[in-house]
């Protein structure tokens, strides 16, 4: 029940352009202060999990594993996605407190 209302609150951040997706804007995102929240799947690559992680601890940036590649990208509207960046602080917590829960 809860992962369905993390991609809806996916969805809704997504319409509010409020997501970074993809690589290089979650980087640029995360590098310029503007990443709220970084989720990146559990399916994704050693690589790419370990790059996130790096830079998420170095940037103080909070990180999570959740979900797989063509969810998210599906949630989002988009192809498959190993990574996004959520950019409101507001909806960043309220998917946050879902993941917990």
């Amino acid at each position: 029940m809860n992962d369905k209302r993390i991609y809806s609150f996916l969805g809704l951040a997504m319409k509010g352009g409020k997501i970074a997706s993809g690589e290089f804007q979650v980087e640029h995102a995360v590098k310029s202060g503007t990443a709220a929240l970084v989720i990146v799947t559990e399916d994704a690559s050693e690589n790419t999990r370990k790059k996130f992680g790096n830079m998420c601890e170095y940037y103080r940036t909070p990180i999570c594993y959740f979900g797989k590649m063509e969810e998210l990208g599906t949630a989002i509207g988009k192809a498959f996605r190993a990574s996004l960046a959520v950019t409101d602080e507001n909806m960043a917590k309220a998917i946050a407190k879902q993941m917990n829960e």
